[in-house]
């Protein structure tokens, strides 16, 4: 057969989508739906594989357009998610990239809070965060407890917490790192296989 057989062999669904982000593409055995008398019909099993491939589809489409909903699974559907928040989409970013960043719009809406800022900036960090107010400065800090070292994705945060903040509070982040201490449990030869920036959050 060739109509069947050429679409479900070679038609892309998303080519900036990878097997783990994207539902897996299928198609029944509609053959086992019919009486015996129709197994071996070769013009009858021609038609059901066409009838498959198009099943197939149709329930890739309906499980990945439901995966768009969700921002933890979402992979093309980010570009609308961005449109609503009024985000730059740029398709370069990685997925991950792109969802902190609508994450952190998402808890950055409405009166901006120091809980708001918390939680915007835990986003980015995948760890505990603090913020600390210093009302006497006009200023807070955010501090990354939960986690060593400077997030990934730093310049993300800043755009969101620039957007969010009052415009006459200043900011600074305090970032967390390996205590001395905490090293000494190291041979010479483990400490020498890492790099200077790896022992500084080496738990």
């Amino acid at each position: 057969m060739a109509y069947g057989e050429n679409i479900y062999g070679t038609l892309s669904y998303s080519s900036s989508q990878s097997s783990q982000e994207a539902p897996e593409l299928g198609k029944p055995d509609l053959m086992e739906y019919l009486p015996e008398y129709y197994q071996g019909v070769l013009e009858m099993e021609q038609l059901q594989e066409s009838d498959a491939v198009e099943c197939g589809r149709l329930a890739y489409s309906i499980e990945d357009s439901a995966l768009q909903t969700n921002v933890e699974s979402a992979t093309w559907g980010l570009a609308r998610w961005e449109n609503v928040l009024a985000l730059t989409t740029d398709s370069t970013k990685s997925y991950a990239t792109r969802r902190e960043m609508i994450k952190a719009k998402l808890r950055g809406s409405g009166t901006t809070t120091a809980e708001m800022i918390r939680r915007t900036a835990s986003a980015f960090s995948g760890g505990d965060v603090r913020v600390v107010e210093v009302p006497g400065e006009y200023s807070f800090e955010i501090r990354f407890v939960g986690s060593l070292g400077i997030p990934a994705n730093m310049a993300g945060l800043i755009q969101i917490i620039e957007e969010i903040k009052p415009a006459h509070l200043d900011y600074k982040f305090v970032y967390s790192y390996t205590w001395w201490d905490s090293l000494k449990a190291l041979t010479w030869s483990n400490a020498h296989e890492r790099t200077w920036n790896e022992l500084r959050v080496y738990e």
